[in-house]
């Protein structure tokens, strides 16, 4: 069924509406990018004050302490995995990409497999792969909430380590890159071991006093590890929704071609199918006066 210019008009109006969703789409996608963007730059500073805490615990105790205290799990057989994903749309493969390469890394470490998901989505194409999480968590959607989910992560994490039930912990999630694309990412957060204990120990210290600690402290370098570890948790969670929205920005961009496209093309058979009709009408005028003239003549 051929178009009509009424029914062009709507569809161009239609593709006019469409658009300025994407729009509003697009700016909301990149407010969102900044606002994740600047969570992770503030950490800097508070990371870098951690560092130094623990470079100060470390420098007075051996690295091999720090082991028996914090990566004694190392030894058991399990791994843990921590895997922030999405359950937003409009977002493409994200979910998809990274549930490949988290069953590509973990299948290649030995022993069973614990894993707690962060979204709905992620956490059922985990189970479709073999790797039923433990326990799955709700994406968070501002950066207030991010904090509140990292205290639950290490929370249920923390129940099944102090079991000895965790060896390694391993953290998977997709992070920025260049171009408003991204790329799944993975680090080792436990044990921590001697080389780890080593390397915080030899940090520079800013200024030539060395500071001296105070109170317990197996006490302190808990308190420490416990906040280098929700750093960590904090700095995935808030590159993982950088980097989803990115997607989603990626996505509207591509749409907004699609519409621009499809929009011209509408216009030029608009304008065409109204070209055509001014014609027919002209024709029929002209077939008219000509009648007309030749009833005059006779």
């Amino acid at each position: 069924m051929s178009d009509t210019l009424v029914s062009l008009r709507h569809k161009i109006g239609g593709a006019g509406d469409l658009k300025s969703v994407v729009r509003s789409m697009k700016a909301l996608a990149a407010s969102s990018i900044g606002q994740y963007e600047k969570a992770v730059l503030s950490l800097v500073d508070y990371y870098r004050t951690v560092e130094l805490g623990l470079a100060v615990c470390l420098r007075t105790q051996s690295a091999a302490a720090t082991e028996q205290s914090e990566g004694s799990g190392g030894l058991q057989k399990t791994m843990g995995a921590i895997v922030f994903g999405s359950d937003q749309g409009l977002v493409g493969q994200f979910n998809d990409v990274l549930a490949e390469y988290v069953v590509k890394a973990l299948s290649a470490l030995p022993g069973a497999k614990t894993v707690w998901a962060v979204g709905d989505r992620i956490s059922s194409r985990l189970a479709d792969a073999g790797l039923l999480p433990v326990g799955a968590f709700v994406v968070p959607t501002s950066v207030n909430a991010i904090a509140p989910l990292v205290g639950q992560i290490l929370l249920e994490t923390e129940a099944h380590r102090g079991g000895g039930e965790i060896g390694q912990l391993h953290l998977f999630h997709n992070g920025p890159k260049s171009g408003a694309s991204y790329e799944p990412v993975s680090r080792r957060l436990l044990p921590l071991d001697a080389q780890w204990g080593l390397g915080m120990a030899n940090l520079p210290w800013p200024s030539g006093n060395l500071p001296e600690l105070f109170g317990d402290r197996e006490q302190t370098l808990r308190a420490l590890v416990r906040e280098y570890l929700f750093v960590s948790l904090y700095q995935a969670c808030a590159e993982s929704l950088a980097s989803e929205n990115a997607s989603r920005l990626a996505a509207m961009q591509r749409a907004e071609k699609n519409i621009d496209e499809l929009v011209a093309h509408l216009t030029q058979s608009f304008r065409r199918l109204r070209q055509s009709s001014i014609d027919e009408e002209l024709f029929d005028v002209l077939s008219g006066y000509e009648s007309l003239s030749k009833e005059k003549t006779h």
